[in-house]
């Protein structure tokens, strides 16, 4: 079988247009469309009928489809592997993880990273959606529960819990609630019920949401939630990782805090030898190691 007739056939379904596939490959549609009739006469088969919507795949093209897709997988890994020098981290890496634990935890300690490995490329992908990494959507993913994707190598970081804070000025103006009761008079701050989120979040603020028949402010991330509150609009939910960077907060009902909410890195196992995947691995486990002394500290 022709390995360029299957690579130009593997863009084109991805693409789901033989215009946008010849603009990726940089060839002509009428020179895409030729390579394609001749894939299907080698095949004696039709890979695609025409849709409103584009190109779709019949169901031998569905197969043909899936065994490329294996292809370039396992071809896009070995480059990986292939690019690692043996004394040099460098090119790129996707990584994935929530914008609430990317923007408050995360992106404040690349510096360091970058100042180790500064022919390193971060690729930094913020989304609540899980991302498919055997799929290669993502590289590397740092999530709020443990994966459930087959082939990945795994491993737990840390817990976090959502606990309930406010700015000093804001405990200035109206000062510190004693009791869960005493919520009733302040606005609380937290994640939009609809909003992907970790259960255990959204469990520990239902109850506060039940008593609280005032001002409610909701927000699809933490990042959000954190500049509000930051702002004095009132008592924010937030993941207590925010904490060491944001001195301008005090603790609202001490005793009250989510169950622990598991932290995981992972990846796909054909990265597992990638130096990229290595050295950010254990520059996370070292800086997860840092916060942790200093939380302990505090």
């Amino acid at each position: 079988m022709d390995w360029d007739k299957l690579r130009i056939f593997h863009a084109v379904a991805d693409a789901g247009s033989l215009t946008h596939a010849g603009e990726s490959l940089h060839l002509s549609q009428s020179a895409v469309s030729r390579q394609i009739r001749a894939l299907e006469l080698s095949l004696d088969t039709t890979l695609f009928r025409r849709h409103a919507r584009g190109l779709l795949l019949t169901e031998q093209g569905e197969m043909l489809f899936e065994a490329t897709r294996d292809m370039a997988r396992q071809l896009e890994a070995t480059a990986a592997r292939i690019r690692d020098s043996e004394d040099e981290v460098f090119g790129e890496l996707r990584v994935t993880t929530t914008t609430g634990f990317g923007t408050l935890w995360l992106a404040p300690r690349l510096p360091r990273l970058f100042e180790l490995y500064p022919n390193l490329k971060i690729d930094l992908m913020l989304e609540e959606r899980l991302l498919d990494l055997p799929m290669r959507e993502a590289d590397l993913a740092i999530r709020m529960k443990e994966p459930s994707q087959a082939d990945l190598v795994r491993r737990r970081l840390m817990e976090v819990h959502i606990r309930l804070y406010a700015s000093s000025a804001y405990v200035e103006r109206h000062g510190l609630p004693r009791t869960p009761e005493d919520l009733v008079d302040h606005r609380l701050i937290t994640q939009i019920p609809t909003s992907p989120q970790v259960r255990a979040g959204a469990d520990f603020v239902q109850p506060f949401l039940a008593g609280n028949t005032h001002s409610h402010l909701t927000v699809n991330n933490y990042f959000g939630i954190l500049q509000a509150t930051l702002q004095g609009l009132g008592i924010g939910a937030l993941p207590d990782y925010i904490t060491q960077d944001s001195h301008d907060l005090v603790r609202v009902l001490p005793e009250a805090e989510s169950a622990p909410i598991p932290v995981y890195i992972a990846y796909v196992s054909d990265l597992r030898h990638s130096k990229r995947i290595t050295a950010f691995r254990d520059f996370i486990l070292e800086e997860i190691s840092a916060y942790k002394r200093l939380a302990k500290s505090e």
